[in-house]
């Protein structure tokens, strides 16, 4: 035993956590009360009340004038405990085909330059004007009884999001169109479910988003690669049976360009024809750095077939877990119940804070702000990867977002520099993993969203260094 507070309890989980465990087994006899209480160094009415508690709850029977004995009852439970190392629970088969796209970052591994993507920059959040709009939610809360929410969201906060995007991403909707999630994640799943049964054909940009891919995968879609080019996904290669297709449009992820308005145009018509539903994923285009903003697809939608996604996780942080969905109206109330029955509604604390930030005006001088700091890490990048690095890397400069992509070039290989293989303090990633068809591209996705300047010229300083040498 440690301590000696407590003591009673430490023998009660020592004894009972043998039992289950099996190492005290059924029908075996238990030293008496007086004699483990002169063993361990306590009185008798602490052993005695542990063997009161342990035969209250069945672990124990004790015989008058013959002893106390570990209950009969429980030797299945040990000898399932003794097999559970060899049964191995059979799961749906659909699991089998879900890639480990959502596994994290090692534990506990840190780099000194890192340069993951997003991930944003909490230093330059002003939480002195969060707390006030936490403390406003909370007085909102402490007004009102403990009940359920609608599991659309707080009104406040669907009246927010559908201003905003009718200011700055040409998105007309009603505040009860839009469904608050808990992330963008949550949005794609509850879509994905709202359209698609196993085997229906879902089409993914190639290279894609790897989450959204493992979401379809596990409802048991057909997942279909499409290549991009340089004006985004390549609609005469969608297959005609695809009953969803997932796009980036306004920042393909990872690749960056945007996707031209001649092969908007044409998506919409594709889907039009084939009745199939389009998922436009503006996960961080509210930093756009060059050109006026390209049109939304939902802006260009008029006959309802785009459910266009948003998340707060690049603009805010990715703790906060609120994202949101403007579905098509035919698919409103279907994905209003899917999200009922997934979490009932995300936390209206939140969400009433989010409000009063928006609202208020505070979340667009956030964004204002965070913006000026975007840039100038994105241009810092792009002048040393077309500059010193330019003959290893070929950067596919993006007009948004807070990431970039370069392609590697003269033969150097992903594996020689992520994962801290090419100098310890350098978080390099890769891109290839993105792919879903044969032909993946190799190269680096640098996210500048969570790595300051200084840091930025550091890094790129030791990257041309080790390249030199490596080369």
């Amino acid at each position: 035993m440690q301590g000696r507070d407590d003591l009673a309890g430490q023998i009660y989980r020592q004894l009972r956590a043998g039992v289950i465990e099996g190492r005290l087994t059924a029908g075996e006899r238990l030293p008496s009360t007086r004699d483990l209480a002169l063993r361990l160094g306590v009185s008798r009415k602490t052993t005695l009340d542990v063997f009161e508690r342990l035969s209250a709850e069945g672990f124990l029977r004790t015989r008058p004038g013959d002893g106390t004995f570990v209950a009969d009852g429980l030797a299945r439970v040990s000898n399932r405990k003794a097999q559970a190392t060899r049964h191995r629970i059979e799961t749906q088969a659909v699991w089998s085909t879900v890639p480990q796209a959502l596994s994290m970052p090692e534990p506990g591994r840190t780099f000194e330059f890192d340069f993951r993507g997003g991930v944003t920059d909490k230093s330059l959040f002003p939480f002195n004007t969060w707390r006030r709009c936490i403390n406003h939610a909370l007085r909102l809360q402490m007004r009102g009884r403990g009940e359920y929410h609608d599991c659309a969201g707080e009104q406040d906060l669907r009246l927010a999001v559908s201003r905003y995007l009718a200011f700055n991403r040409a998105v007309v909707s009603n505040w009860q169109d839009v469904i608050v999630t808990q992330g963008a994640q949550q949005a794609l799943d509850l879509v994905a479910r709202a359209v698609v049964r196993p085997g229906d054909v879902v089409a993914m940009e190639d290279p894609g988003y790897p989450p959204a891919r493992a979401s379809f995968a596990a409802l048991g879609a057909t997942l279909v690669s499409v290549p991009v080019d340089d004006q985004g996904i390549i609609v005469a290669q969608l297959p005609k049976r695809a009953k969803l297709v997932y796009v980036t449009p306004s920042h393909q992820f990872p690749l960056g360009m945007p996707m031209s308005l001649e092969r908007r145009v044409a998506l919409l018509e594709w889907a039009q024809q084939r009745d199939a539903v389009i998922i436009e994923d503006d996960y961080d285009g509210e930093f756009r750095f060059e050109g006026r903003p390209m049109e939304s697809l939902k802006s260009l939608d008029r006959v309802g077939l785009v459910a266009y996604v948003g998340t707060f996780s690049k603009t805010i942080f990715p703790e906060l877990r609120v994202g949101y969905v403007v579905a098509p109206v035919s698919l409103n109330e279907t994905i209003r119940k899917a999200k009922q029955i997934a979490d009932w509604h995300s936390s209206t604390l939140t969400q009433a804070a989010l409000a009063r930030f928006m609202l208020d005006g505070d979340f667009a001088k956030h964004l204002r702000r965070m913006h000026k700091h975007y840039e100038a890490r994105r241009a810092l990048l792009v002048a040393h990867l077309q500059g010193d690095l330019a003959q290893w890397f070929e950067p596919i400069v993006p007009v948004a977002g807070i990431h970039l992509t370069a392609l590697l070039k003269n033969g150097l290989k992903e594996k020689d520099l992520v994962g801290g293989a090419l100098d310890p303090s350098l978080g390099l990633y890769g891109i290839s993993a993105f792919y879903g068809g044969a032909s993946a591209r190799q190269g680096l996705l640098f996210g500048y969203g969570g790595i300051e300047l200084d840091e930025i010229e550091r890094a790129m300083q030791i990257l041309g260094r080790r390249l030199r040498e490596l080369t």
